[in-house]
Order: C-alpha cells, then structure tokens, then sequence
C-alpha cells in the first residue's frame, strides 16, 4: 500500500474503450466515433493543457474515421506526428484466446504497419478488457519490443458490469512481473479498479474533494508506488472537454499530489523509476483462475458456435492455405507479384469479425448477422489467392509420365500445407471434357456431345505408375466458366466427374500429381463399381455389423451409439465415448448456468440407429441417429428474470415440462492410414435455453491436462483453485483438448469448437460443447438477442485421436492440427515442368516441434516461416528451405518478421539450418532468396 504522506503523482491518460459493435450495430457505434475524433481533435486545438489521448491501441479507429471523414486525414496525422494522439499497437484489440495463434501476429503485425505510416506506435501491450489473455502474450510481447503489458482481467474478480470485488488476487500490487510460458518477462499494469477509474472528473470543488478522497485511495491501496494510474474514459465515453480545469481544481485541493494530464509511455517510465517493491511474479495464463468463477466470461466461446466455425474455416484458409501456397506460387516466378495487398485485405477483413465483443459472440444480433457476411467477404478473397496460386504451381509441375502411363490421361495435383507428410482420403473435381461457346457450336449439340462422353473405363495412377484405388461420382454436364487475363469470360459446358481415394505420403508442404488414365489397367476398382461408388475387392476396414478397425484404431459400436476405441498399437481401449449430454442454461452469452438440481439428459441408454453408410478401401463410415427429446426453453419464470435482470447466479428458473425432438445424425469414419475416428454430427436444433455437448471418459488418473491454445500447449489443472466457486469449469481451445498420464492418452481435436471441459467425474471426462442457446446479451443491462439461441440446422466436426506417450512426441497433436486444415487440389493438363511430380518446397524435423506459417515478408520479399515449440524443454529444429542455389541467407527473425542474426548453415551448402529452440520458444526465420 503507498503511504499518502509522500509525494505522489496521479497520472490521468485520456481514452474511450472503443468497442467497435456490441449493444449497438458497428454503424451507430461508428457514427458515435465520428463524433467523439471531431471533438477530440477540436478540443486538441483549443486547449494546450488537453495534452494527450490514447486511441484505445487499435488502428482500425484511424480507418472507420477517415472512411467517413477524408478530409479530416491531415488534421489527424497532425496530432498523431505532435504526440497528442497515441495510436497502435494492435490492428483491433482481438479477443486472442479465440482467434489462431497466427491471427494475434497478424493483428500484431497491421497494427504496427499502420502506426508506422503516421510516423509513431504506442508500444503498449494494450488488453484492456479481453476475457482474460493467454499465455504466450509475454513472448510475443517482447519479440514486437513492447516490454510491457496493460490489462483488465485475468488475475482478479470482475463481476456484473464489471465490476471489481474487493478481495485477494493473485498479486500484490497492480503492478506485476508477468512471466509467459518461455520465461520472457513484461511488466504488468493491472487496472485493479478498472479502466474507468478516472473517468468524468468533477470540476466542481465539493465534487471534487469527494471524488478524489475515493480514488486516491483506491488507487493508492494497490499502487506498489507513488505513481497512480487514473484512466479518464470508458466504453465509448465521449471525450471529457473541460479536464484541464478540473485538473486545475485537483491541483489546489491537493498540493501534495502531482497531477498530470498522461500517457502510457511516461507513466510506465515512472513507475520503472519508482519501483523499490519486490513484485509479484504471475506466471502463464491470466483467466481469473483465483476467482469466484462466475464471471470469467469463458463461455463467451460457446456462444453462437457458427462463428467460430466460421472463423476458424476462413483464419485457417488464409494463413494454412493462401499465404503458404501464394509464396511457394511466388518462389517459382520472383516476376510475379505477392498478394500482400490482397492477403492484407482478407486479414482486415477477417480480423474486424475478432474484437472480443464480436467473435466472443456477445452482441446484438444485428452484429453478428454483418459478422457473416464479412466471413464471408474475406473467405471470397482467399479463394481467390489460393485458385491462381494453386494453378500457377500446377503449371510448373512436370506430369509428362502420365502420358505415357495411359490414354488421354487427365492430370492434377494434390497440394498439402500442413507442416507434416500427410495422407487421408481426398475428394478432386475434374472435367473430363469441354466445349466452349466460342467455338460456334449451337447450345444443342455442346450439351449432346458432353453427354455421350464415356466416363468409364479409366484408371488413377500416381507418378511412380502405381495403382491408387478410388471411387468415382458422375457430376454430368455442368456449366462454368474462364475468366482469362486478357480476354472476355469464356464460358463453356463441361462433363464433370469427383474421384475419392487415399492420397498417400504426399509431403510436408509439397504436392503430389496423380493422373486419371485410359488403358493403364484395372486400378483395383471396375468401372461400373468405380462409377457406383459399391465396395471394391480391397480389404474392407468394416469388421463386424457395429465395427471398424484398420491397422492403428478399433471401433466398436454399442447399441446406444457410444464408442469403444481400441489403440491397436499400446492396446488401450477408451469406452462409453461419444455420450451426447443436454442441460437448461439460463444464462446469457457471456456465462453458462444450469438451472439448480437439473440433472443433465444424456444419450446413455438410448437405443440408436447405426448402419454402415460407406464402405470402400480407403474409408469406411456408420451412420449412428439418436431419436431424442429435450424441453423445449426454460420455464415461465426465466422470462421474468431476465426483464429484472436478475444476477445469472442467482436465478431460479428451472426448464419446461413440453419437449421437442432433437434428432443427431453421427457420421463415425475411419481412413485406411488414419490415426484418428472422424465424427461429423448434425441436428435440427428446436429447443431453447440449453447446452449440448459431447463427452468423450478418457479412465486415465492425472491431475492436469492440456489444450490447444495461442503458440502454446497449455498444461491446464483439472480440479479448479479453492476460490471456485461455479460448479462449471469450462475452458478454451484451438485445435484440441488432450488428457494424458504419461504413457498413453486421448486427444479430442475439433473444427472451431473453442468450449470444452474435463470433468470431475472420477473418469476423467472430455466435454466439448457443440451447441449453446441462450436469450440475452447480458452484462449491464437487458438485450434481448433471440438469434442467439440458434435455431435451424447445425452440424459439427471432431475428430477422436488415442496416442502412447506425450501428444507432442507422438504425433497425435500434429494430427489434430493437420485435421484443421483442407486438402488442396487442382487439374492441370500434360506439361513439362520445373517441379517433380512429388515435391516438397520446404523440409523440416524437430521432435515436439509445430510448423505454424510459411508467406511472404511484406518489407523484405523474404520468405518468412514460423514454427513453436509444444513443450517447456528445449528442442532441436532442422530445416532445408529448397536446394542450395535457390537460397542466399537465412536468418532468424522476430514475430514482426524484422532481423535478429544471421543463421549459419549446418552443411556446405546454404539451405540446411539445425537451431536450438528453447523451451516454449516461438521461432521466425526469414529466407533470403537468390537473385
């Protein structure tokens, strides 16, 4: 506690929590913020003593004000270039625990870019208010050269329109040492009485002396020195035009106190200057584990689950599949341009669906209605970067072998740009034929020649001549079209075919082509078993009426649908996985909260439907349909509840007596080289106020567990600190969730289900929630938000992975990453080229190690690619970017893919780089290219 009696210094930093869109659509928050830059940068003007204002670290201010007011742009680069205006360091502030470890760089990345234009960046690790902050943001914090972090939550109790309680935490002092997973150390600045605690100072002088009792010693009580932060906004608080003069009054009330008009870079040099305290060191994750455990806001990533689907399919398009391909694309052609502004773009576009109130779910429903349609916008534009760089790789492969290996061969490529060799089943469209308007033929005779194509009779081979067993679907006449570079559309009529089969080994960032050839032989399929998609004479992975098994994983079936899945290689055997279970939630879309004595349904006992559905050499599936019912919403008094906003807590609503069907179609799927059980489930969801989830018992005794999290493994305690409070103890996820006691263990992967649980059932329990439909926003206030309980149709994607050992070592978590991310593919015609028809454009090895992004540098043209390590030990990375002559220098790099040293290859040649990577360590390296 600072004694009052010294000198102190009250630093007032002027501000406005900007929440882009949130209880009100993005365009009346964005009128508000024309509004409230135009009297900023009067007020600037006319008041010399109005010395400063931080724009909330977020760039993306500048871009919706100027998007409005142009001309307004030399005025406000003024200010920004004098130092009154504080801009960046982020693009927006982002809700980081749901958004992708490469998505956080990103956002990193644009905001400092778009600072940089205006001559200046706030080097401030600015989380004013993200629902608690991740682990790895220390690292990511030190490698962008901000050595500090300036944050709301995470280490202490924040209530009901956050408010702060008055109790312990896990520092003594607001200020803090936060240590991340690496060991990298910022200093931390908590605002312990919130980022409004200096907001809306009287300038009356009996006004004043209250307000300044109250806050000085709030301030002071967890201070560690006389340096007092006062944050003078809020959310969306207009700016305060008369604070000189009530800083003035302050001043004569209280001449001890130094009061002075702030900003963050010369408050954190005082209180560096200051420090005599030894601080508290908080180590990892801030997500208020030492809290009551009702306001964390983690359910916030179970709410409106189709955004995070959404999400996760266009941040994985972008940085797993667009950025890699578009640089391997501009690594054959130096000529041809890089997407940067194109890619910038997407990710824009992407990342103004990331403000914590946005992804996070928790908004009006006209917000997330624009949410998806900007999904939308921006997946649009990756598609198209991954089309032309698909084709451009495709064009410099070499597929002559496939003439000589059959008849009219039809070649394509298979693309992975996953960080590991690969192999799974894989779905190409090709036209078999084509006959373009151009060529004067009339409409009638297009359609009857494309027709009388014969599809039959063909085989797939790879490039080596191999057979490859597939199944074909007749997709008949289809129409499309060309949109060359220099011509006018050319449309066209098409005889269109999907072949399906097992892509084998096809490698770590590298590509495969195959060729669909007449007279190559029988490719293990006939023709008309091939075009019927029956089962070819291959052994089939179906092995008994309810059972699957291939080489690596049994299935068994029971009769309610759960599974038992068999680790055929340590012999462990997991039951009774698969259990669908509902609840009420009463609730909103910031917290779960099950009504009071409700015991959850399951689908434990109930009698399923399960018939095998596919049965062919490569993948077998059974159907598994659960007929159920669920109450159809919660009781009469939930309504009132809500109107009075009653406390979540605290509400007594239990759930009605009426029922509605809720029918779950499983699609259970193992591939011939699979390690994994793919389950897809899709239901019609009619029921109101209530949760589903899926429970995977994985019977394995260990007191911690892991997920997926932001460059980061996260070991996560199963039992919840003795603060807790919420008999719920749902945490985030990326890509996975993951228990393990050292010898074997079972990870859960999923496709943008970022809410699950591990229960304290005794057994153990992965819980992943699917689906949770709430009425209100919740917070501070009533908002209605009906289409958050998501009626309609839903589906979702999992994937069960049993493992021996460590997940990291094993290779069950680079399972669950590569499970993320789509296939690529793309026909191309019989060429020469400069590529082998297996090619790798990048090698790497590194036990423990994951590759998290290969694209281009915007500043030097290098190609820059990102790996982490999982584990808190130190680990062993080797890399060969391509052959010798193609590379000049590699160096390491920082995650604002700047210089850091020279790396020296480990071999004569210039390519291969063995680098030590310590533990946890997030590692950049920049390839230089040669002329």
């Amino acid at each position: 506690m600072t004694d009052v009696t010294n000198r102190r210094t009250a630093h007032i930093i002027s501000h406005s929590h900007w929440d882009r869109e949130w209880y009100l659509p993005y365009e009346k928050h964005h009128v508000l913020l024309i509004q409230l830059m135009d009297t900023l940068m009067d007020t600037l003007e006319k008041d010399t003593e109005y010395r400063s204002f931080y724009l909330d670290g977020q760039t993306i201010i500048m871009e919706d004000y100027l998007q409005v007011r142009p001309d307004q742009r030399e005025r406000l680069e003024k200010w920004i270039r004098e130092g009154r205006i504080h801009i960046g360091p982020w693009y927006i502030l982002q809700d980081a625990f749901l958004t992708s470890s490469e998505a956080n760089l990103r956002n990193l990345q644009v905001g400092h870019k778009d600072a940089s234009r205006y001559g200046t960046i706030a080097k401030v690790g600015y989380f004013p208010d993200t629902f608690g902050n991740i682990g790895q943001a220390p690292q990511i914090l030190k490698q962008a050269g901000i050595d500090n972090a300036v944050f709301g939550r995470g280490v202490k109790p924040t209530g009901f329109n956050n408010t702060v309680a008055d109790s312990d935490y896990e520092s003594s002092f607001s200020e803090l040492v936060w240590e991340g997973a690496d060991g990298s150390r910022v200093l931390g600045i908590l605002f312990a009485n919130w980022y409004s605690n200096g907001n809306e100072i009287p300038v009356d002088e009996k006004e004043a002396k209250e307000y300044w009792d109250r806050k000085l010693a709030d301030a002071g009580k967890y201070a560690s020195t006389g340096q007092l932060l006062f944050m003078n906004g809020c959310d969306h608080q207009p700016i305060q035009t008369d604070l000189s003069e009530a800083l003035r009054v302050a001043r004569k009330l209280y001449p001890d106190t130094d009061f002075v008009h702030s900003n963050f870079p010369d408050y954190l040099a005082s209180v560096n200057e200051s420090l005599n305290n030894e601080l508290s060191v908080v180590k990892g994750e801030l997500r208020s584990q030492r809290t009551d455990g009702w306001s964390t806001l983690v359910n916030t990533a179970s709410a409106r689950v189709y955004l995070k689907q959404m999400n996760q399919r266009g941040q994985t398009l972008l940085e797993k599949v667009a950025e890699p391909l578009a640089a391997f694309a501009h690594g054959l052609n130096r000529g041809a341009s890089y997407p940067h502004h194109l890619l910038t773009y997407a990710w824009k576009t992407l990342m103004q669906n990331h403000p914590h109130d946005s992804i996070c779910g928790c908004s009006v429903d006209e917000v997330h209605r624009e949410m998806v349609t900007r999904f939308d916008k921006s997946r649009h534009v990756a598609e198209t970067i991954v089309d032309e760089s698909k084709r451009s790789i495709a064009d410099a492969v070499d597929t002559e072998v496939f003439a000589r290996l059959g008849k009219d061969a039809l070649p394509f490529v298979v693309l992975n740009t996953t960080g590991w060799a690969r192999s799974g089943t894989v779905e190409v469209v090709l036209d078999v034929a084509r006959v373009y308007f151009r060529e004067g033929v009339t409409p009638n005779e297009m359609i009857r020649r494309m027709k009388a194509i014969d599809v039959t009779g063909r085989s797939l081979v790879d490039s080596d001549g191999g057979k490859v067993v597939y199944t074909m679907e007749d997709l008949g006449l289809t129409f499309d079209y060309d949109l060359p570079d220099d011509k006018f559309r050319q449309p066209y009529w098409a005889r269109r075919v999907k072949l399906s089969f097992e892509a084998s080994e096809v490698p770590a960032l590298g590509l495969k082509a195959y060729g669909w050839v007449l007279g190559a032989g029988s490719s293990g399929v006939a023709g008309d078993e091939a075009a019927s998609g029956k089962r070819s004479s291959a052994k089939s992975m179906v092995t008994g009426a309810r059972s699957l098994a291939n080489e690596y994983v049994g299935i068994g079936i029971a009769e309610d649908g759960t599974l038992a899945v068999t680790d055929l290689v340590s012999g462990r055997t997991y039951r009774d996985l698969l259990i669908y279970e509902d609840t009420g939630d009463i609730g909103n879309e910031y917290m779960y909260k099950q009504p009071d004595g409700e015991q959850p349904l399951t689908t434990k006992g109930l009698t399923a439907e399960i018939k095998v559905i596919e049965d062919t050499a490569y993948r077998a599936s059974f159907e598994i349909v659960h007929r159920w019912a669920v109450p159809a919403s919660a009781d009469e008094l939930f309504e009132q509840e809500k109107q009075e906003a009653v406390y979540y807590p605290e509400r007594k609503a239990g759930r009605s007596k009426e029922t509605v069907p809720l029918t779950i179609r499983t699609i259970v799927s193992l591939e011939r080289s699979g390690r994994g059980v793919g389950i897809r489930a899709s239901f019609d969801n009619q029921a109101k106020d209530h949760r589903v989830r899926v429970l995977f018992p994985t019977d394995l005794k260990t007191s911690v567990h892991r997920a997926d999290a932001i460059f980061e493994v996260a070991v996560r305690d199963n039992e919840p600190s003795a603060e807790w409070e919420n008999p719920s103890n749902a945490q985030h996820q990326q890509a996975f969730a993951d228990v393990s006691d050292g010898e074997r263990g079972l990870t859960i992967a999923n496709k943008g289900l970022n809410e699950y649980e591990v229960l304290r059932d005794g057994r153990n329990t992965i819980a992943v929630t699917l689906l949770r439909a709430v009425a209100e926003l919740g917070d501070w206030g009533v908002f209605p938000t009906p289409e958050a309980q998501c009626l309609g149709e839903q589906s979702v994607e999992l994937m069960i992975v049993p493992h021996e050992g460590d997940g990291a070592t094993s290779g069950a978590f680079a399972s669950a990453y590569q499970y993320q991310t789509p296939w690529t593919s793309v026909q191309t015609g019989v060429h020469g080229g400069a590529l082998a028809p297996v090619h790798e454009f990048l090698s790497w090895q590194g036990e423990g190690v994951a590759f998290s992004s290969a694209k281009i540098g915007e500043d030097t043209g290098d190609l820059m690619v990102r790996w982490f390590n999982m584990r808190p030990v130190e680990a062993e990375l080797t890399f060969r970017s391509g052959k010798d002559g193609d590379t000049a220098a590699v160096y390491k790099s920082d995650v604002l893919e700047r210089e850091i040293e020279s790396l020296k290859p480990s071999d004569g040649g210039k390519a291969t780089i063995k680098a030590n990577l310590g533990p946890c360590e997030i590692y950049t390296v920049g390839v230089i290219a040669s002329k």
